[in-house]
C-alpha cells in the first residue's frame, strides 16, 4: 500500500448507533491498552464539530448539529477529520494508535447523511472501522436513562434496529475508499470490558 495512503500511526475509527455504549467501550480500551504498553490516543469527532460550532455561534448544544444545514455540518466535518489528524501526528509515533469515536450514519432532518464520506476518509485515512452493535432494546433502554442528550426522534428499539443495520451498511461503504477492515464487535449489557477487550485485539493485528 503506498505510503500517502496511510499515516505512520494506525487509525481505528469506532462508530455505533446512539447509545449503543462506544464510549464507555473506549474508556475500558484506554485502561487495557495502558496496561499492554499500546499506546492510543482517543478522539470524539462529534466534540471537535461541536467546538466550532459553538465558537461560531451556531449551536448551544451538541444535538443541534444534526439539525444544522447540511453544507454547513459538512464544512464542520471537514475541519474536524483534519484538525483531529493533525493533533494526533504530534502526539503518536508510527506504533501508535488513533481511535476516533464517531457515527457512520447521522440522522438529520433531511434524512440519513453518512458520517464517513470520502472527504473525512481522506484526512483520516482509516485502517480500520469498527462497528460497535447490541440489541436494540439495550440500545432503546440505554438511550431513555441518558438524560443528558436528545434522542426521542430515534423511534425506541425499531428505530434503533433500523439505524444499525443502516450504519453497518455505510460503515462497509465507507471502507471501500481506503481498504479499510471492517470490525463488528458486539457491546452486551454489563460486558463492555469484554468489547473493549475484542477491539484491542482486533486493532493490535493491524
Amino acid at each position: 500500500m503506498p505510503g500517502e495512503m496511510r499515516h505512520p500511526f494506525r487509525v481505528v475509527i469506532v462508530t455505533g448507533v446512539p447509545g449503543v455504549g462506544k464510549t464507555t467501550v473506549l474508556s475500558h480500551l484506554e485502561r487495557l491498552a495502558e496496561d499492554r504498553g499500546v499506546k492510543v490516543k482517543i478522539v470524539n469527532f462529534g466534540t471537535y464539530m461541536l467546538e466550532t460550532a459553538l465558537k461560531e455561534g451556531l449551536v448551544k448544544h451538541r444535538d443541534e448539529m444534526r439539525k444544522l444545514p447540511l453544507r454547513r455540518q459538512l464544512e464542520l466535518q471537514r475541519h474536524a477529520a483534519r484538525r483531529i489528524a493533525e493533533d494526533a501526528a504530534r502526539e503518536l509515533g508510527e506504533e501508535g494508535y488513533l481511535l476516533i469515536d464517531t457515527h457512520a450514519l447521522v440522522k438529520t432532518v433531511a434524512g440519513y447523511w453518512p458520517g464517513l464520506p470520502r472527504h473525512v476518509l481522506e484526512e483520516l485515512k482509516p485502517d480500520m472501522i469498527a462497528v460497535i452493535e447490541a440489541s436494540p432494546e439495550e440500545v432503546a433502554a440505554r438511550q431513555a436513562r441518558d438524560k443528558t442528550r436528545v434522542r426521542s426522534d430515534i423511534g425506541g428499539a425499531e428505530g434503533a434496529a433500523r439505524l444499525m443495520e443502516y450504519a453497518r451498511a455505510a460503515a462497509f461503504a465507507s471502507a471501500v475508499h481506503y481498504a479499510s477492515t471492517v470490525a463488528i464487535v458486539e457491546n452486551r449489557e454489563g460486558k463492555a470490558e469484554e468489547a473493549a477487550a475484542a477491539l484491542l485485539d482486533l486493532m493490535v493485528n493491524l
